[in-house]
């Protein structure tokens, strides 16, 4: 039986982490995991990756259609972070927890916003645009506070990738570079109802403002069930080739041993999860401008034998690890580029929740003791 039918035939039944529950209804993004296809807005996530930046996936995302020339955002003159908030995260002692740091940083942005708790559509926009133009800077920063660097300024030109890149370095990227992680930020912009977008909409219909829904999506994505899949991957990917053991003989090792091989399967998609085979294909193309095909040929070993063995696909988070690591980000750092990726995602959630709003309240299914009565004092 549907799983969504059992939950509303009677308050008694439930389903175990609303698996397959149809919470609401939205017109943002359309996924069939067992045909393994990824829609925004109708579009396909090849196609949106193969011929669209990540800006114009969030005008998109944001506005149901791709943006024309005119429309094309410009974030550059929206990227400037006040300095009080860069100047407490560098503050921060130096083993800072990277997405406490930003959730942290996120919610400090909100005391320097005028509009902050302004609820028109307009302004709730003008917030969209601004998170999605200052969470780069501040994730930059980040990383340069770890290595005890002072955070460079971003430019006003230049699309998001690239920026970001640039202000880790002071130095332009190369061209495949930005590409990939155009790629990888488009391709983490939305994914339905996952766990911080749900956090988000149940935040914001209470009518919270938008800078408390996101930093609820943080706190959601942060979790280990959630987010930072990619960082472990890394460190599996690290562990391997530090260790020099066969690929093969490692996933055949680790399955005897009930171990799971990170980066693999999905919750939702039953097949290929068509945002890695859009990566594999960008990590390979920047490999080859890198000259570094260690981890594009480790990678593809470690897919083939998995599939022998299991039968059992790569996801997203198995190949935007490796490109993360070729452009120089350490793996503490990653679901920080997912926030930067998934921005879009959670506030076009939140546009569309306050269209039409109601508050979010489902119920619990109670299993405790009925008819309990208390003693009467004895003296």
């Amino acid at each position: 039986m549907d799983p969504s039918k059992i939950a509303s035939s009677s308050p008694n039944h439930h389903v175990k982490g609303l698996e397959g529950v149809i919470a609401l209804n939205s017109s943002i993004c359309y996924i069939d995991g067992r045909k393994g296809t990824l829609v925004y807005r109708g579009y396909s996530i090849e196609d949106l990756a193969a011929n669209s930046t990540y800006e114009d996936v969030a005008y998109l995302l944001w506005h149901g259609h791709l943006p024309s020339e005119e429309e094309r955002l410009q974030l550059g003159p929206l990227r400037d972070v006040p300095q009080p908030v860069l100047c407490i995260l560098g503050q921060l002692p130096a083993d800072f927890d990277p997405m406490a740091a930003l959730r942290t940083g996120i919610s400090l942005l909100s005391h320097y916003d005028p509009e902050a708790n302004e609820a028109t559509p307009e302004a709730n926009y003008r917030k969209a645009l601004r998170l999605t133009a200052q969470i780069p800077v501040l994730t930059a920063a980040l990383v340069r506070h770890r290595h005890g660097k002072p955070p460079v300024a971003p430019e006003s030109t230049g699309n998001t990738a690239e920026n970001f890149l640039y202000m880790l370095t002071g130095e332009e990227p190369g061209i495949r570079a930005a590409q990939a992680l155009d790629a990888a930020l488009v391709l983490h912009s939305e994914h339905g109802l996952n766990a911080s977008t749900f956090a988000a909409r149940v935040i914001g219909a209470t009518l919270s403002d938008m800078y408390s829904a996101i930093t609820g999506a943080v706190s959601a994505l942060k979790g280990a069930l959630h987010g930072g899949a990619n960082t472990r991957v890394m460190r599996m990917l690290l562990k391997l080739h530090q260790s020099g053991e066969n690929p093969a003989d490692f996933v055949r090792r680790k399955l005897a041993q009930k171990e799971r091989i990170m980066g693999f399967g999905h919750r939702v998609y039953k097949t290929l999860d068509p945002r890695a085979d859009v990566l594999q294909k960008m990590l390979r193309e920047l490999g080859q401008e890198r000259n570094e095909m260690y981890w594009v040929e480790l990678c593809s070993a470690l897919s083939r034998v998995m599939e022998e063995e299991k039968g059992i696909n790569a996801n997203v988070d198995f190949y935007s690890a490796p490109i993360y690591h070729l452009l120089g980000i350490e793996p503490d750092f990653y679901t920080t580029l997912f926030v930067m990726g998934r921005i879009t995602g959670w506030t076009a959630h939140l546009l569309e929740q306050w269209e039409d709003n109601r508050l979010i309240r489902p119920r619990a299914a109670y299993t405790g003791p009925l008819g309990r009565k208390t003693q009467s004092p004895t003296n």
